[in-house]
């Protein structure tokens, strides 16, 4: 077992994985700085959401190395890693995923809750975030009366709200119209970098991953230099800073 770099949040050494014998993962190496935009890039079915999950402690890898402010992730048991996902780290994916009984400002506090937070602390906080998010006015209102963009912008103020180490985001803006996405992104982004949030961003869209500071591009389960000879032809590539 090989120490990761002090200056890496996130570190992950030559990650394996496979779904029902199909190579998800085949050797992807990489380190997350502190306060960094990380965007993993590449075409669809290339491991994005595969390599996210690993490193957030939701799939142990077949082989390979995940460690997290200097701990290892591979190594602890599932109570462990779900307090670790709990406490450390918050997840948006490309589907908002919210509790359909509890109004928007419920399910951004949900989080806190959980954690132990006052009910009267934790409803403050999300109507904070819901309000940088252009939604405070809808904090009264459950999903089913959100749009998709409400409820996707609900999601990531319940993500932010918990000031996690790490911000998982898989996709975040797919059920977004084109008009959506750069709103969205951005205001998540300003606000993960003003309060040191670590962001894990997989896209396969240009345009979603120039907002990054840095990319790593994975094709086939791979982490490469260029899409430019690898992908096949029409699909979504990347712009690259790696």
């Amino acid at each position: 077992m090989v120490a990761p770099p002090d200056n890496d949040v996130i570190w992950a050494r030559a990650l394996h994985h496979a779904h029902n014998g199909s190579p998800a993962l085949a050797g992807v190496s990489l380190g997350v700085r502190k306060g960094e935009v990380l965007a993993v890039c590449g075409p669809r079915g290339s491991g994005k959401t595969t390599l996210l999950r690993c490193l957030s402690g939701q799939t142990l890898a077949d082989e390979g190395e995940v460690w997290f402010d200097g701990s290892p992730v591979h190594t602890l048991p599932p109570l462990q890693r779900e307090r670790l996902r709990r406490d450390h780290f918050a997840w948006i994916g490309p589907e908002p995923g919210l509790v359909p009984e509890l109004t928007a400002w419920e399910n951004t506090a949900l989080p806190l809750l959980l954690r132990g937070t006052s009910r009267r602390s934790a409803k403050a906080t999300a109507l904070e975030w819901l309000e940088r998010l252009d939604i405070g006015h809808l904090a009264r209102h459950r999903p089913h009366a959100l749009n998709q963009a409400q409820r996707q912008r609900t999601t990531a103020a319940r993500a932010l709200a918990a000031t996690p180490g790490v911000l998982f985001a898989d996709e975040p803006t797919a059920s977004l119209h084109r008009s959506d996405h750069a709103h969205l992104l951005r205001t998540v982004l300003a606000a993960a970098r003003s309060h040191r949030v670590t962001v894990v961003l997989a896209t396969h869209d240009p345009e979603v991953a120039a907002l990054a500071d840095r990319t790593a591009v994975l094709v086939d389960g791979r982490r490469v230099t260029s899409l430019t000879d690898t992908a096949p032809e029409g699909r979504a590539e990347c712009s690259l800073s790696v």
